[in-house]
């Protein structure tokens, strides 16, 4: 039976991104068929190609005017997947700047507390009608397809939708990722790297509804194309811009808040 999950090493995993892994080295951390194995892998949005002899990301030879990017974002009744859920999630699928198609969904939640509600402007009442998260989960999977998956502070995001397809009986997510905040630190100089803050400062999204999804995944889109103007011009495919998220040096932050300052006049 094939594994679901993506079982290689970190360097295993560093040189499908660079230099490429043999064929010998895949199949000794594999106990199954390679080639079930790659198409398994990309159903969960991660396609590996084979070139001269070694395996890559296919995502290393994609330039990045011809990537499609999904920036993602959801809220949720709690931060534990155990007894919380998601309500809400939305996204936008990205391609050259320019975007190409859109997700946007309520999740049926019987039970969310006055403090989130507080927060998100969402209550049970509003999901009643909403579809159930297995429906969600399912349609947002054929929606990401093989995407590269953004969010601001991406591990939160995407780590909570992989585990809640898996909770819904789906496999989990594969797709390569970018943390649009780690970007942002090291193309933007800025005091904060809140989205609310960045928005504020930079006028990103004018009429935004912080912790509504679709407002911050707008919010988050005016990021990242601001983010992509500050690129060094070496920065060519998907894989250079997530390896610079990840390694480059992050810019100096100002020592006062700007908007301190503004305030104050």
């Amino acid at each position: 039976m094939l594994s679901n999950d993506f079982s290689l090493d970190a360097k295993s995993i560093h040189k499908l991104s660079s230099k490429g892994l043999s064929v010998k080295t895949l199949k000794e951390q594999i106990n199954e068929d390679l080639e079930l194995l790659l198409q398994l892998w990309h159903s969960q949005g991660l396609e590996i190609l084979k070139q001269q002899g070694s395996f890559y990301f296919a995502t290393k030879f994609i330039p990045l005017k011809d990537a499609e990017f999904c920036i993602v974002d959801i809220e949720t009744n709690g931060s534990k997947i155990e007894k919380h859920q998601i309500i809400e999630i939305a996204a936008l699928k990205i391609k050259d700047g320019k975007i190409i198609g859109a997700f946007d969904s309520l999740v049926h939640c019987k039970e969310i507390n006055s403090h989130i509600s507080e927060i998100t402007g969402i209550a049970a009442e509003d999901t009643k009608d909403a579809p159930t998260l297995k429906q969600v989960m399912y349609d947002f999977k054929n929606f990401l397809a093989d995407s590269v998956f953004i969010a601001h502070d991406v591990k939160f995001d995407y780590k909570f939708i992989s585990q809640s397809m898996q909770k819904m009986g789906l496999a989990p997510l594969l797709n390569r990722s970018l943390c649009s905040l780690s970007l942002a630190e090291r193309t933007i100089e800025s005091y904060r790297y809140a989205l609310s803050y960045l928005n504020e400062v930079f006028s990103l999204h004018p009429s935004a509804t912080h912790h509504r999804a679709m407002s911050d995944v707008l919010t988050t889109y005016e990021l990242f194309k601001l983010s992509l103007t500050n690129l060094d011009e070496s920065i060519k495919s998907v894989e250079d811009i997530i390896k610079f998220s990840k390694e480059a040096k992050m810019l100096k932050r100002p020592k006062f808040d700007p908007l301190l300052k503004e305030n104050q006049k």
